[in-house]
């Protein structure tokens, strides 16, 4: 019978029964309403040949479940059930089921009281007693069906009492001990402490530290932390789940997401979303969830064509979660840019009514996916049209977001990029004040558009301030700013010595990671690939082919197939006077990344060396170049050149003028690499 359970009927109402003989609760009541519970102990020892304890248990359970939780307490106080206990003997359940039920209600009793110490002291006997019971444990065919229902009842119940009573590390360490000595617990019962252990793991805010030795088997994996048990309890939950032993509860699943999504283990979440029954989510939901999964893991591929699915016109196309996860996806790929202009369009279209709050990220997606379609737009034309269009998106989400950081720095970003300096240092200093300078992205953003207004020293005395205030392995990209704000001032040794700090702390950080951490699980962090490579570009410019060698040498053991290298190794074949190696290898880079900039600039300022025959080949090049990168000053300058070269006057000094505007407002690094 459940805490709650009202006695059973008879013909003539509620009744007690016990040792095959029933009667009537009515006099019983009645009896008790007047406070006799001597009369009413004695009628039932008479009636139904039961003993003290017997009989005091039965009248707790009748005040218990008629609401009066006090008088069911001072009837229980009535009895030593804790001498009852001592007495118990194994062979004897009978005595035993209404016992330890006695001191089961007690505890209760006790809870709803608010005294949770004295209920975790009741429960807790109920819990020894069952092991003086069953020493060996308990087996179904031994134990009698109501002991049974009252000893998990109080198992399930005592971690709970010792957390409210605020004895935290022993409801950790009983936990453990129910779970590793079930007390032949049914799976539904068995299942809720799994879940709830899981959840306090989860949120108590208390560190649990491993089990402790003697509960350890040989050979068994032992959790680290909190997290990492809370998700092997849920794990195991999930496959009870699965087999159909558990009853499906939605809540163990978002318990799941939330402590998978906590360590960045979002591919064995979609593993579990993948292995439920049908019907137990809807499918666009499941979707969905799939969809976050597969774009926190890093495959953006996986999780736009799972969305595709749940955005087709004829499952849910005007969800707003989806379609902003979507058009998120496409605003990271220019080339995907176009269609996630689409699904940004629609999720403005549909915040309205209790989703008018999520309108303006609506407008910053949409402003981001049209800066990214701009980037490659064939035309000049569409290509200034669609950043306007950007502008405005963005102009209007910070309207009606007026302190929302992220679209204050994409303003900001967007801004520096058409050469806007002053705008873009203004919304820069802004993003920094809201931030309260914590953003690291904020420092280098001011610091490249003090670098882009050839205010070197400043940009310099900003970086060495993020410098300051920053942790130690996040420094990577402001030391490799400052390198490079050093080679701008004409300091190469300082150049040098600051990438040296650098490859030092790259290497270091990767020697903490551990062998099984690659650069790309590492965010927002420099590769030592690229400080190679920095380092080969800075010797370079100097002549010291040598160094230049082995950083390149060094810098190919990272990635052996790199358009980068290939551009080093084009401009060492210039600098020697080897024409056509200089041409291959530029050629090789470009065949490697169509998108590498640098190698188009080089290939059309080599190939107007051959004659007036390769400048028509020289201008499509260049002009490639400058579509995928407008505001490559190089690029321009080459491209004047081969005008002039092949007698286009006017184009040439167009071309020139805007290399030598850029110069002025060239950073030492593009501004993309903030994003």
């Amino acid at each position: 019978m459940a805490d709650d359970e009202t006695p059973p009927e008879g013909p003539n109402g509620r009744e007690f029964s016990a040792n095959g003989t029933s009667m009537s609760t009515a006099d019983v009541e009645a009896k008790l309403d007047r406070g006799n519970i001597q009369e009413a102990e004695s009628s039932l020892r008479e009636r139904l040949s039961l003993n003290s304890e017997e009989a005091r248990t039965l009248l707790g359970r009748l005040e218990y479940q008629r609401g009066n939780v006090e008088a069911a307490l001072r009837v229980l106080d009535g009895i030593d059930l804790q001498a009852a206990i001592q007495g118990l003997q194994p062979s004897n359940q009978k005595a035993a089921k209404l016992v330890l039920e006695g001191v089961y209600l007690k505890a209760k009793s006790l809870q709803k009281l608010g005294k949770f110490t004295e209920a975790a002291k009741e429960c807790t006997s109920v819990v020894d007693a069952a092991g003086k019971i069953f020493p060996q444990g308990i087996s179904d065919v031994q134990v009698e069906s109501r002991l049974q229902e009252t000893i998990s009842k109080a198992v399930e119940l005592l971690p709970e009492l010792l957390k409210q009573a605020g004895n935290y590390q022993e409801a950790m360490a009983t936990y453990r001990r129910v779970l590793l000595n079930p007390c032949n617990l049914d799976n539904e019962c068995c299942g809720r402490i799994q879940k709830a252990f899981a959840v306090f793991l989860l949120h108590s805010g208390l560190e649990a530290g491993p089990p402790s030795l003697g509960a350890q088997a040989e050979g068994a994996y032992v959790p680290k932390n909190n997290l990492e048990e809370a998700i092997l309890l849920l794990l195991v939950l999930m496959q009870k789940i699965n087999q159909g032993v558990v009853q499906w509860d939605p809540s163990v699943m978002d318990h799941l997401m939330y402590a998978l999504s906590l360590c960045s283990q979002t591919p064995a979440l979609s593993k579990q979303l993948e292995e439920l029954k049908p019907g137990l989510f809807h499918r666009t939901e499941r979707w969905n969830f799939l969809a976050l999964c597969c774009s926190g893991a890093g495959q953006n591929k996986a999780a736009l064509n799972v969305l595709r699915k749940s955005l087709n016109i004829n499952e849910k196309p005007n969800d707003l979660t989806a379609l902003l996860l979507a058009a998120k996806i496409c605003s990271e790929d220019p080339h995907l840019a176009a269609e996630g202009v689409g699904y940004a369009q629609r999720a403005v279209d549909n915040a309205k009514g209790v989703d008018e709050h999520l309108k303006g990220v609506c407008l910053r997606i949409l402003g981001l996916c049209l800066g990214k379609q701009a980037k490659v737009s064939s035309s000049d034309f569409e290509r200034s049209n669609l950043q306007n269009e950007a502008l405005k998106s963005l102009d209007s989400a910070l309207s009606l977001e007026q302190d929302n950081p992220d679209i204050i720095f994409e303003l900001g970003v967007h801004y520096a990029e058409q050469r806007n300096l002053n705008t873009a240092l203004r919304f820069a200093k802004k993003y920094i004040d809201i931030t309260g300078g914590s953003a690291l992205k904020g420092w280098r953003l001011l610091a490249l558009i003090l670098s882009a207004q050839q205010r070197f020293a400043e940009a310099e005395v900003v970086t060495d301030a993020a410098l300051d205030e920053t942790g130690k392995w996040e420094q990577g990209p402001l030391l490799r700013l400052k390198a490079k704000l050093k080679v701008s001032q004409l300091q190469p040794m300082d150049a040098i010595d600051t990438y040296r700090l650098l490859l030092a702390l790259v290497q270091a950080q990767r020697k903490a990671l551990g062998p099984m951490k690659t650069d790309s699980q590492v965010d927002d962090k420099v590769k030592e690939f690229e400080v190679w490579y920095g380092l080969a570009s800075l010797y370079s410019s100097l002549s010291h082919w040598k160094d230049v060698e082995v950083c390149v040498q060094k810098a190919r053991e990272m990635k052996q197939y790199s358009a980068e290298l290939l551009h080093t190794e084009g401009f060492m074949h210039e600098e020697r006077g080897e024409f056509q190696e200089a041409l291959s290898s530029h050629i090789n880079a470009g065949l490697l990344d169509p998108l590498f900039v640098p190698s188009k600039v080089r290939i059309g300022a080599l190939l107007p060396k051959m004659g007036s025959i390769a400048l028509p080949v020289a201008r499509t090049v260049l002009s490639d170049a400058l579509r995928i990168e407008p505001t490559n000053r190089k690029a321009w300058y080459h491209l004047g050149m081969v005008h002039k070269a092949d007698g286009r006057l006017a184009e040439a000094v167009d071309c020139l003028q805007a290399a030598s505007m850029l110069e002025d407002s060239d950073p030492v690094e593009n501004f993309i690499s903030i994003l």
